[in-house]
């Protein structure tokens, strides 16, 4: 069944955003991409080309801009889809001041669990829908990506662009799936998000080198738990997203002694995940000055202080990624030495 035209505005040309705006594009939506104005011309150059296992598609024209303002007071969009890093939110939401009774509805697919509070204090709740993916993509240049593996992306229903939004993600191949509670699905996401991540960066070990070491192997287990200890005091539930059987893998990790558990489950983590470096890692190493583990890690434990419930597993990975990053502490004081993070818990506990 063919659909009305969707009208779309992605901000930014990451992975995510390539990813989603290039498969609706090439299914006829109509979408304008946003970016930073040294990156226009040449995004305008080189158009999209998506990559996956059984195809190649390419979309040679497209438009991307610079000032968002100028794109709102061009026509009328449907939605705009939100999936950059979560300490770009605000500049994002400040870009859009002046325009908010204008602005369409945002899609927020970013990780974390309080951007969409931003977004909705911007233009309104009735104008935010919660979204995450779950597939995992690569990006080797300015709208070049690779479609590593397709899992999907999970769509919070209630909004009455919901389903239009779910018709037009599943015609584009990008197996969407609703959820009616938006904090089981970010929360739920959130702590897959967590596994291997900050640790990595902070001692520049691969997840295979995390998942196959038992200390640290011992540390995920804990970080995991007392993120589900905060869910359970939200009131919140773990559910399965998009390819991704989450329920099952948390059940383990957080009922199973860790010895255990790091052969049912660690081993299988370590093989999956190989050698490829995650975000906290690619982003402290690329030499930002933040991290997005102020939105992951953080959050667990700022929403933790208001629940009562204690997590300084989480705060210490927080806490010491958050220095690194921005140089209060240096990448060799940590760099291929679990021992001395492990000390550093341990005096917390």
């Amino acid at each position: 069944m063919r659909q009305n035209k969707l009208r779309v505005i992605c901000f930014g040309m990451g992975a995510i955003g390539t990813y989603i705006g290039g498969s609706l594009a090439a299914k006829g939506a109509e979408v304008v991409f946003i970016e930073k104005k040294e990156m226009v011309s040449g995004a305008s150059e080189r158009g999209i080309r998506l990559m996956t296992k059984k195809s190649e598609i390419r979309i040679p024209i497209i438009e991307v801009f610079s000032d968002i303002k100028q794109v709102i007071g061009s026509r009328p969009f449907d939605v705009a889809l939100l999936a950059v890093k979560s300490f770009d939110t605000k500049s994002v939401l400040d870009s859009i001041t002046g325009i908010e009774d204008q602005f369409p509805p945002i899609l927020c697919l970013q990780n974390g669990v309080e951007n969409e509070d931003l977004i909705a204090q911007k233009i309104g709740s009735d104008k935010v829908i919660s979204g995450t993916i779950t597939s995992a993509v690569g990006r080797s240049g300015l709208g070049d990506v690779k479609l590593e593996k397709l899992r999907g992306v999970g769509i919070e229903t209630g909004n009455p662009l919901s389903k239009m939004l779910i018709d037009w993600f599943n015609l584009a191949g990008l197996r969407a799936k609703g959820y009616t509670s938006r904090a089981n699905m970010k929360w739920s996401k959130m702590t897959t998000n967590l596994l291997a991540n900050a640790s990595s960066a902070i001692l520049n070990w691969t997840p295979r080198q995390i998942f196959s070491d038992p200390l640290m192997y011992r540390l995920e287990v804990t970080q995991i738990r007392e993120t589900l200890a905060v869910m359970k005091a939200l009131g919140l539930d773990v559910v399965d997203l998009p390819g991704t059987p989450v329920v099952l893998l948390m059940r383990l990790i957080n009922s199973l002694p860790s010895d255990l558990s790091s052969k049912i489950v660690g081993i299988p983590l370590a093989r999956a995940r190989g050698a490829k470096m995650p975000s906290f890692h690619i982003d402290l190493y690329a030499g930002k000055t933040i991290s997005e583990v102020t939105y992951l890690n953080g959050a667990v434990t700022r929403f933790g202080k208001s629940a009562g419930v204690a997590t300084p597993v989480n705060q210490v990975l927080s806490d010491t990624l958050e220095q690194l990053a921005s140089g209060r502490l240096t990448k060799d004081m940590f760099n291929n030495q679990p021992e001395k993070l492990h000390q550093l818990i341990k005096g917390v506990l």
